[in-house]
């Protein structure tokens, strides 16, 4: 028995579509060669149908709500899939089309780190359109629970406090190491750890979990630091440390492309130090193929610890 789907009109869902590609109501209907009020009356509609509010107001323009996004992912694949059935009827298949994955990474996670842990779900047999985005935990958790990102990949578990069920996903972790430029590494290098008292340091800001590892480390070893500059960006830290203006730290996964990189020395290993890697998605067990390689790739191929993955619920 074939049961009936819920109609959906899809000419609105064109409209809306368009509008928040565009943002304008104004733009959209010379786009579509539409009176305005045709495409406001139809977006009306078709939050009507929905039950939802897909748009809200900022000045001129038009903010798709958290539904609104949600919606226009759907619309994008529809309108992507109606594109390539039209071109394989005429005989002007569409080569290369790939399904998508979109990941969330913490904005403090070093970039090296993040390129290793993704660039495996681009060599599946079935390989995916990767689509990145960057932000604050709490940025990506907000899109993670409107299903506006697939997976976010954060150096450390959800806050169990935060009002979102999620699943914390260990993928490993490693040791960390400390970096500096040439000269700076030659002259503190000897008698480390107890030589980096009163050192100039380039920090991750206080409000990760590198940073609190760090201080820990510090208060243990009993070493007061000259903290120079503090970073939300890893990136940006590790080329002012590129300067010489100061050490930082980095994965021990990546020290060879930290070096290469940015033209700078070890210094020594942080003993007691780790830094550890979660997938946080909404499932309890790891489903989306891509995702499922990330996962497997960071246990496997990168060395770091293996086991069972931490999945630990967040309500």
């Amino acid at each position: 028995m074939i049961v009936p789907m819920e109609w959906l009109n899809y000419h609105h869902l064109l409209y809306f579509w368009t509008v928040g590609r565009i943002g304008s109501v104004s733009r959209a209907s010379a786009e579509l060669r539409l009176t305005q009020a045709t495409v406001s009356a139809q977006l009306k509609s078709l939050e009507q149908s929905l039950g939802e509010k897909l748009f809200h107001k900022s000045g001129r323009h038009l903010i798709l709500t958290d539904t609104g996004k949600l919606v226009f992912r759907y619309a994008e694949e529809i309108f992507s899939l109606g594109q390539e059935l039209m071109g394989t009827l005429k005989g002007r298949p569409q080569q290369g089309r790939l399904a998508r994955v979109n990941v969330g990474v913490t904005e403090v996670m070093p970039k090296l780190v993040a390129y290793q842990l993704i660039e495996p779900a681009l060599k599946l047999k079935d390989p995916y359109r990767i689509i990145c985005r960057e932000g604050t935990n709490s940025e990506l958790l907000a899109a993670l629970a409107v299903h506006d990102i697939d997976v976010m990949l954060s150096d450390g578990p959800i806050d169990p406090a935060v009002n979102v069920k999620a699943f914390n996903h260990l993928l490993g972790e490693c040791d960390v190491i400390l970096f500096g430029a040439s000269q700076l590494a030659a002259k503190y290098r000897a008698g480390f750890p107890r030589s980096l008292d009163g050192a100039p340091f380039l920090l991750p800001t206080s409000n990760t979990t590198a940073r609190r590892l760090l201080d820990q480390w510090f208060e243990s070893e009993n070493i007061r630091p000259t903290i120079v500059a503090e970073f939300e960006d890893s990136a940006l830290l590790k080329v002012f440390g590129q300067r010489g203006l100061g050490f930082f730290v980095a994965p021990s996964v990546i020290s060879a492309e930290v070096q290469r990189q940015y033209n700078v020395k070890v210094v020594g290993r942080l003993e007691g130090v780790t830094e550890r890697y979660y997938a946080i998605s909404l499932d309890r067990k790891l489903k989306h193929p891509a995702v499922v390689a990330i996962s497997d790739a960071a246990r496997a191929r990168l060395g770091w610890l293996t086991g069972p993955s931490s999945k630990t619920p967040v309500l």
